[in-house]
């Protein structure tokens, strides 16, 4: 199967990445299923259900969010209309939507996709993501049940993103981590088959402080006082990812390749 996953969309410029490339590129690559991180689509901080349906509209399978996922409140009652939009499984146990499901491929081939948040540095404690991801695995056994998984570790600290790589390794097709914009470059395939990437980076303007505006952030580093909001950044945006093979008979992944296309940070496209 031909996966591939977007990293967090931020603001109007990743909004605009996204929908004019995705659809050339599902044909072009013959994707067989899309997921986007849409955590920061809407003015940096969400996702409205307007743009939850223009990313759908593009070529997205499915949208996972983050720990910004009703920050647009419009997504409490969407995400319960909507199943391919997804909350982080341990946000809180009274969230509306889900944190995982498995979704029909071409072929009939099925796609567990689940995301969980991390604990460390981030501003709330929220609850083990080691153990909810560990029920969603053994509920979706790979190679059985489902013919890939992919899981999306939101959270600040690469070792806690490295460690829920390992804790998946050969029980998942992909791990990969969102939330900190920036891409890394430790993209590999675990012993036991997992593709993984620390971070898939964002689809937005890298001319900017991880996808805001430079001087509201940066007056903020040099005085420690706010004085505005802030701003995503407009510039030409990178989409940034990842694209991922895998062995149908038992979800493992056979080639990895990172994706950036366009602004500042292209690259070739995967072969």
């Amino acid at each position: 199967m031909k996966l591939l996953f977007l990293g967090d969309v931020m603001g109007r410029s990743g909004r605009a990445a996204v929908t004019a490339r995705l659809p050339k590129l599902r044909a072009d690559w013959a994707l067989d299923f899309v997921v986007v991180n849409g955590e920061n689509a809407t003015s940096g901080a969400g996702l409205s259900a307007e743009h939850a349906k223009a990313i759908l509209a593009a070529g997205a399978d499915c949208i996972t969010l983050g720990d910004h996922a009703f920050d647009q409140k419009d997504m409490m009652s969407f995400i319960e209309t909507e199943p391919r939009i997804l909350r982080p499984l341990n946000f809180a146990r009274t969230a509306p939507g889900k944190g995982s499901r498995v979704y029909t491929a071409p072929g009939g081939r099925k796609v567990l996709v689940a995301q969980v948040l991390g604990q460390v540095f981030m501003k709330r404690p929220f609850d083990d993501p080691f153990s909810a991801i560990d029920g969603a695995l053994r509920a979706h056994p790979l190679g059985g049940a489902v013919q890939a998984t992919i899981v999306d570790i939101h959270c600040e600290a690469t070792s806690e993103k490295m460690g829920m790589g390992h804790w998946c390794d050969g029980r998942a097709s992909l791990v990969v981590g969102t939330h900190t914009h920036v891409p890394t470059a430790d993209a590999m395939i675990l012993t036991g088959g997992t593709a993984y990437l620390s971070d898939a980076g964002m689809c937005g303007d890298y001319n900017s402080i991880i996808g805001m505006e430079k001087l509201e952030p940066m007056r903020r580093f040099v005085t420690g006082m706010a004085k505005d909001r802030f701003t995503p950044a407009a510039g030409e945006a990178t989409l940034s990812g990842v694209y991922v093979e895998t062995d149908d008979a038992t979800g493992r992944a056979t080639k990895l390749r990172m994706v950036r296309l366009g602004g500042r940070l292209e690259q070739a496209a995967p072969q």
